[in-house]
């Protein structure tokens, strides 16, 4: 047990408290002009994604680029549901060559780039990643400013088991001169520790390192999360030192792995230490942690300690819950 209280060392001691550019010539038709016409005078992006789908399905790309273009100056970006209807089917696949055609034809910078991204997040969604793969080709070519963040949706896209997958990304992410940003390595790690293997992550946090790519709260989490799976529970305490050291914030989630994984054990003496050690951080954070480890008490039948813990929330004017507020009350009827 003395290396679960971190190597004898308390816990708490670690803990310290653009401006789009004008519409093409090529979109100066009457078709086009009569789609910016109609628009109203305070537009919203489900708007504008309901006139791109009209104009899509109506095969009218001069109306295609001037609704994309407006939509940008008026400041309703392209969504998740842009490009809504695009499908899984032979007609709708054959139409994309001529809607990578179509917003080829916007002005080069934001407006174009944002398209694209769009674009990308939904043949992603759709599992179409060579197609999706092609735009960001296209993308390149045009000099449209491919970043990371135009990478992302192939990773959203892979199973956090992937790590093969998300490797081949991050490849694909360097042949395009773009170097992988924190989200990218956050999703190599968590596919290595979501499977356990710390020596593979271990290696992807210094080649994150040696890029100088900070760390997040969500790279520790994956850290932690890699630990607790090897059984190296020592270490997942060693990441919370470190993230003090760094001054990064834990996630919720990660201190409630944590906490599971000691009520598993029936480690309640170190689950109530580490929950203490971040007590006064936030209210939304104590709520949590200290509400996980109530209701993990009461599952394992130690209703005793469980009620000194919702004792302590009530004192600390903490949110409790329905099902905390009702233990509460029954344990008061004793």
């Amino acid at each position: 047990m003395s290396v679960l209280l971190l190597r004898k060392v308390s816990l708490r001691r670690c803990i310290t408290t653009p401006a789009a550019g004008s519409t093409i010539a090529a979109a100066s038709s009457s078709s086009s002009s009569s789609s910016c016409n109609a628009i109203p005078e305070n537009p919203t992006s489900a708007y504008y994604d309901d006139r791109v789908r009209e104009a899509a399905l109506s095969d009218d790309p001069a109306a295609l680029v001037s609704l994309l273009n407006k939509r940008v100056r008026d400041r309703c970006f392209n969504t998740a549901r842009t490009f809504n209807f695009l499908t899984n089917t032979a007609a709708s696949l054959q139409s994309l060559p001529s809607l990578i055609e179509t917003l080829s034809r916007l002005p080069r910078g934001f407006a174009r780039k944002n398209a694209f991204d769009a674009l990308v997040h939904r043949l992603c969604k759709l599992d179409q990643r060579d197609h999706a793969r092609h735009v960001l080709d296209v993308m390149s070519k045009l000099g449209d400013g491919l970043n990371a963040a135009s990478f992302h949706p192939f990773l959203l896209s892979l199973d956090h088991s992937g790590l093969k997958e998300a490797r081949r990304v991050v490849d694909i992410m360097r042949e395009h001169q773009v170097s992988p940003d924190t989200a990218a390595y956050n999703f190599l790690l968590m596919a290595c520790c979501a499977r356990g293997d710390v020596g593979s992550a271990a290696g992807v946090l210094e080649e994150m390192e040696g890029e100088g790519v900070n760390a997040d709260s969500r790279t520790y989490h994956a850290m932690v999360l890699g630990a607790v799976k090897a059984g190296k529970v020592d270490a997942a305490f060693d990441v919370l030192c470190r993230m003090a050291d760094d001054g990064v914030s834990p996630l919720y989630a990660t201190l409630v792995v944590l906490i599971k994984w000691m009520a598993s054990r029936e480690l309640w003496g170190e689950a109530v230490e580490l929950v203490s050690a971040y007590k006064g951080r936030s209210a939304g954070l104590d709520a949590e942690s200290f509400g996980v480890l109530a209701s993990e008490m009461i599952r394992k039948g130690r209703k005793a300690e469980a009620a000194a813990v919702v004792e302590e929330m009530a004192r600390m004017g903490l949110r409790l819950g329905n099902k905390l507020t009702e233990f509460r009350n029954e344990m008061a009827k004793k």
